[in-house]
């Protein structure tokens, strides 16, 4: 451009009294244009860049989007497609539920934040899949209790509840391969939540473990359903737990039922979705009747309404 205002310079320009003219324009005047037209063209580029780094930017916002569907919550599902062909899929060398093509994998509230490994078997060659275990704000709530022994056991009764502990765990830890639930999985009892899975419990300003099950209020003798078909495998009086009922419903989803005022099932005897297992009470460690419902998966209590969720038919 500068070679060609020379040029009309060459060709035009005339000197006067007001200043030096190209064809009839003030040389200031051009200059001004001249200068006015840098600053669109700069102002052009900047603007060229900044869409060019905001497309970026978004192009690592859709990274970051999709690098959330491999996170999980300590307490939650994770959902996860293996290859096809893929076999012997552990968690902490657990095995985890097969659920079609796909695999829902409890994971503890203990478990560390961070990177977390599932290990597989893929054309005979062990292979592993990563995700991400991300924090979650679990809720506080604190609880008084007046029968002390609830809160402080004496040893006698200590020496019990490791007993019951120890046959839980084991229960928890249960895998067959019966085929996962199929028709939904749904709450066993209709009332007011009175207390959510994963509380950080208080017993008379205690820390004690956090709640690991679903608590739901209602009066004293209303019906619990089992939530899928399964198999029954305890009915016992805990200490903790009161009249208590395990339901197995294969590969390794199991479901627990507490403070029952009465059990209506048998160890070993099958029952189907929708069927009455118990009535609501108030037995074992409780400030009213309620329910407190577990669901364990590959050994890990996991939140009930995540459960509900991840098995709603589509």
């Amino acid at each position: 451009m500068t070679r060609n205002l020379m040029d009309d310079h060459a060709k035009g320009a005339m000197h006067t009294n007001t200043g030096i003219h190209m064809r009839g324009m003030p040389l200031a005047s051009l200059l001004f244009g001249l200068v006015v037209g840098l600053f669109v063209g700069l102002l052009g580029w900047s603007l060229t860049a900044t869409a060019s780094e905001a497309a970026s930017l978004n192009d690592g916002d859709l990274v970051q989007s999709i690098n959330t569907k491999h996170t999980v919550v300590p307490g939650g599902i994770y959902r996860w497609t293996p290859p096809a062909g893929a076999t012997d899929i552990r968690f902490n060398n657990r095995p985890v539920m097969r659920l079609q093509d796909q695999i829902l994998v409890g994971i503890a509230l203990s478990q560390p934040l961070g990177s977390a490994k599932l290990t597989y078997l893929f054309s005979g060659q062990a292979s592993s899949h990563s995700f991400s275990v991300v924090d979650k704000a679990y809720t506080e709530q604190h609880i008084t209790l007046q029968n002390r022994e609830m809160v402080n056991p004496n040893p006698e009764q200590l020496a019990r509840i490791r007993e019951e502990s120890r046959r839980q765990r084991a229960l928890y830890l249960q895998h067959s391969d019966v085929p996962p639930p199929t028709t939904g999985f749904i709450q066993p009892l209709q009332g007011r939540i009175s207390s959510l899975f994963g509380h950080r419990r208080f017993f008379n300003g205690q820390a004690r473990n956090p709640h690991s099950g679903l608590d739901i209020a209602a009066p004293t003798g209303s019906e619990i359903s089992a939530p899928a078909a399964g198999e029954v495998t305890l009915v016992d009086d805990l200490y903790y737990n009161g009249k208590t009922i395990f339901l197995d419903h294969g590969q390794g989803l199991i479901t627990m039922y507490c403070h029952l005022s009465e059990s209506l099932v048998t160890q070993g005897e099958r029952v189907t979705q929708g069927e009455v297992i118990g009535l609501v009470g108030a037995t074992g460690r409780v400030t009213g009747p309620h329910l407190h419902w577990s669901v364990s998966l590959n050994g890990y209590r996991v939140d009930p309404q995540s459960m509900m969720a991840e098995l709603t038919p589509d």
